[in-house]
């Protein structure tokens, strides 16, 4: 069903017909000034050039929450082009790795460059609508894609839609699994095998129950498992004795227990959410569930 939009002041509901941009570099502008709130991605560069062999310009490349690079591409309208184009794209930045991490240092310094996570590269689609074929291609893909729509109504509203969103495969997204045992780091899904029966048996638990929560999917990261709608609201990693999650929720909001839920918000950790969650024990997964729950809720 598409998004409808009313004005409702007064006794009489009035719908507002929505609209395409007239100009894509317009969209295109203005999301990448407003990237982070509109996308939750950081903006690293515009136009960029994939020189004589790939011939083309990449509409925009972008940071995540996660390290993860992530290729933007528009179409002002519904275009069946934009995922196939996006794909490519991806191709070129894969083996471009450093001309990637360059353009992060530029815009974004030397920290968050030793945040790049090849793992699990991603594209995001910015257009009009799309077919029912698009949706169902990208699940077939392979790959970590968001189809998200935009809708113009009026001057001064601005609605984006995700209307698919699919994890990919790690193993096929970048190596970065075998660059981490090269430099003799374990990445979280080898200290997820080297963990206890009991560890890996609470890990299954809780991964059933987080995407049983609705329209979620998890990505294998390097640190941490993500699991997402459109955001992260909740990323899990591996200890010997348990695990922890890492949640989505304003801590002040929750009465805090000491040993089961920690503020992090003022400390530095690998994962994104701000409350932390201890689970050792099946018992402490049944405490956690309203928090899994309320951070599922509170991301759109």
């Amino acid at each position: 069903m598409a998004l409808r939009i009313f004005r409702v002041g007064g006794s009489e509901a009035h719908e507002l017909a929505g609209s395409a941009a007239q100009l894509e570099r317009h969209l295109q502008t203005y999301v990448e000034r407003n990237m982070e709130t509109l996308l939750g991605v950081r903006f690293v560069a515009t136009e960029v050039s994939t020189g004589p062999v790939h011939a083309g310009r990449i509409d925009s490349l972008a940071l995540d929450s996660d390290g993860s690079p992530v290729v933007v591409e528009y179409k002002r309208g519904r275009d069946e082009n934009v995922i196939s184009q996006a794909l490519y794209y991806l191709a070129w930045l894969r083996d471009h790795r450093r001309d990637f991490e360059d353009l992060v240092a530029r815009r974004l310094g030397p920290v968050a460059v030793e945040q790049v996570d090849w793992t699990s590269p991603r594209i995001i689609c910015v257009a009009a609508g799309y077919s029912k074929y698009d949706r169902h291609a990208v699940g077939e893909i392979d790959r970590r894609i968001d189809l998200v729509r935009y809708r113009y109504f009026g001057a001064d509203l601005l609605t984006l839609d995700l209307v698919a969103s699919t994890a990919g495969s790690s193993a096929r997204a970048g190596g970065g699994t075998t660059a981490l045992a090269q430099a003799g780091r374990k990445t979280v899904a080898q200290r997820l095998a080297g963990a206890p029966e009991s560890v890996r048996d609470l890990y299954a638990d809780l991964d059933g129950r987080l995407l049983a929560l609705g329209d979620a999917h998890s990505v294998e990261l390097r640190h941490y498992f993500a699991y997402r709608r459109g955001a992260n609201f909740a990323t899990v990693t591996v200890l010997a004795s348990g695990l922890r999650v890492f949640l989505h929720l304003d801590p002040r909001s929750v009465v805090l227990e000491k040993g089961f839920t920690r503020d992090l918000s003022s400390l530095g950790h690998l994962g994104t959410g701000d409350l932390e969650v201890r689970i050792a024990s099946a018992a402490d997964l049944d405490r956690a569930a309203p928090l899994l729950q309320a951070s599922y809720d509170v991301v759109a």
